[in-house]
């Protein structure tokens, strides 16, 4: 049987009344046909036409195109929603794969428009993007125009609309299943995949080892039908690639990002360039806990008692006090998420693993769902998923295109608000063990979501190019170019024997190749906002919230500029860095002060 340790949580469930009564909501299929029907009628008027219109009359079509996708929008969000909190129940999964068949379906019928606009004639285009009429969608016209490129004839751009129901996204809802119905057997207990991995932030290190080994165990009996899926996704892709002409494997998400293939690979330069951070701190948590060498299991480990293990209402409070400390509005926004019961929180069996956040949804408010197990992870999370919400609360006046951001900027206000969350818990505790204690944690997320994600696109960059030149690869070769990337990484500090098939858990390989990076891009913009308002103080507020407020209505680099950033300059990467490092320098020296470095 499957068992959960009581967090306070096991009550909080979203409300998606706000949405639909249920899955047999008459609502929904009502507006599944208005879309449908208005879809028709869109490319009846606007067909082969879209180089006649005048800026007005574009605006016209503009609206109307995205109060179609609006529509469906809000219809499919629920799907997902609803499945992903129990997967195994069938009339939601039936529900998700029919409205992601029903989309499809609607995709191939307004192909047409961007694809169109996408070939207006350069001087023509250039006419339209200063006529004020069109000045809402001057931002959304150049990024539609920018696949220029890569795009298809509309039959071929149909066919592959059509067929990626049955392809990527089929593979990686399977996964996702797959992966949902793991069960972890702990010392004869049976647990979700989740509990097990909170295992490995215990002070016991036996406990550590058993959760590693059972999940280790746990993930070898699916490992070779997740090993065909990830090849069946990386074949699919390199298709995709060479039919569009991306010159590498990643350029496709670079242009979807907003950013260029020359951009990204300074900030992984960058990055990599800077593993001895990570092989230092490893160093010294290996002598803060007593160890000659850190396993790879012993890298969340707390350095002391855990300070931070929390209720749900202690969370609430401590996420909500730190958005409220740097904000009034800020925190009354984030308070509207508990309140309203627009969060999803508990671990449940056949509950989709990890976090999200359903930022845009039309019509009503982001969706906040995670797993809340109550320590300081649990924490620090809850402050994460909070702050996409507040992004896209902040940002939804603007309407579905405008308000959605590419992946560099949408984790600004996540990383921030973990910030803002840190800075709190490191406020109320006093005692200098546990402050070494939260710091090395803070360190820990850091190395998680700069070092460990460019590590994973470094591993993506292998499988890829590997795939492409080699063909399929097998379960062990996967695990000798995981166990490569991993090694770079940790260097000699962090002894990597039996963590190969790890990377079978991680679902961003598979529904979106490219995506880690986004992490790294995004904690480093936001931690050099947070530098700022460290320094500036309140004059920092309006200026971040008008980056929120924007949304995805301007490049990256006016909305750095906002703020007084600029994103061209790669040294932005190694001033980061550099911030990194001096949380390390005074891990070091607090770790002298008291006695243990």
């Amino acid at each position: 049987m499957t068992t959960t340790e009581l967090t306070g949580a096991e009550e909080v469930a979203w409300d998606l009344s706000h949405l639909y009564e249920n899955g047999d909501d008459p609502r929904l299929e009502e507006d599944v046909q208005e879309a449908e029907a208005a879809a028709a009628a869109f490319r009846e008027r606007y067909y082969g036409r879209v180089a006649e219109l005048s800026a007005t009359e574009l605006v016209e079509a503009i609206d109307e195109r995205e109060r179609i996708e609006s529509i469906f929008t809000r219809a499919i969000y629920y799907a997902h929603l609803w499945f992903s909190t129990d997967m195994a129940d069938s009339p939601r999964g039936a529900l998700l794969a029919r409205l992601t068949e029903k989309g499809a379906g609607l995709d191939t019928q307004l192909l047409f428009f961007g694809l169109e606009i996408a070939d207006l004639d350069d001087a023509a285009a250039d006419v339209l993007l200063t006529d004020a009429a069109l000045e809402r969608w001057h931002y959304w016209l150049r990024s539609v125009r920018k696949f220029r490129p890569y795009i298809l004839t509309e039959p071929e751009e149909k066919i592959m609309t059509e067929k990626s129901v049955s392809g990527t996204s089929a593979w990686d809802r399977l996964f996702d299943e797959l992966l949902g119905a793991v069960r972890v057997d702990l010392d004869g207990t049976e647990v979700g995949f989740e509990q097990a991995m909170a295992k490995l932030y215990s002070g016991d290190r036996d406990e550590r080892r058993r959760a590693c080994e059972s999940v280790t165990a746990a993930l070898e009996p699916g490992l070779r039908t997740r090993t065909f899926i990830f090849n069946t996704i990386v074949l699919d892709k390199s298709i995709d690639d060479r039919l569009r002409g991306y010159e590498t494997w990643l350029s496709a998400r670079n242009l979807r990002n907003d950013t260029t293939d020359e951009a990204v690979q300074a900030l992984i330069d960058a990055t990599v360039a800077r593993y001895d951070v990570v092989q230092r701190y490893y160093r010294l948590k290996a002598r803060l806990i007593g160890l000659d060498r850190l396993a790879f299991y012993d890298r969340m480990a707390p350095i002391g008692e855990d300070p931070t293990k929390a209720s749900w209402g202690e969370a609430r409070e401590i996420v909500v006090d730190a958005y409220r400390d740097f904000s009034g509005e800020v925190g009354d926004i984030a308070e509207r998420f508990f309140r309203e019961s627009w969060i999803d929180a508990p671990v449940r069996e056949n509950k989709r693993s990890g976090a999200f956040c359903a930022t845009n949804v039309p019509g009503v408010h982001p969706y906040v769902f995670m797993n809340f197990t109550g320590d300081r992870r649990s924490i620090l999370t809850l402050a994460h998923e909070l702050g996409h919400g507040l992004h896209g609360y902040l940002a939804q006046p603007l309407g579905l295109f405008n308000a959605s951001t590419p992946l560099t900027t949408a984790e600004t206000a996540s990383v921030f608000g973990e910030a803002l969350t840190f800075k709190r818990l490191l406020a109320l505790e006093e005692d200098p063990g546990r402050r070494l204690n939260l710091l090395a944690g803070r360190i820990e997320d850091s190395i998680a979501t700069v070092f460990r994600q460019i590590a994973m696109n470094r591993f993506e960059h292998a499988v890829h190019t590997v795939r492409r030149e080699e063909g399929e690869l097998s379960v062990e070769k996967l695990e000798e170019l995981w166990l490569e990337s991993q090694t770079t990484l940790f260097g000699d500090s962090v002894d990597v024997d039996g963590y190969g098939t790890w990377w079978s858990y991680v679902s961003h390989f598979m529904g979106s190749p490219g995506y880690v990076y986004a992490y790294a891009y995004g904690f480093l913009f936001a931690l050099s906002i947070f530098r700022k308002y460290e320094l500036e103080g309140d004059a920092m507020v309006e200026p971040y919230l008008d980056v929120l407020r924007a949304g995805g209505s301007k490049p990256p680099e006016e909305l750095a500029e906002i703020v007084g950033l600029d994103l061209t300059d790669p040294r932005i990467w190694e001033s980061g860095i550099d911030a990194l490092a001096a949380e390390l320098d005074e891990a070091e020296a607090l770790a002298a002060d008291i006695g243990l470095g």
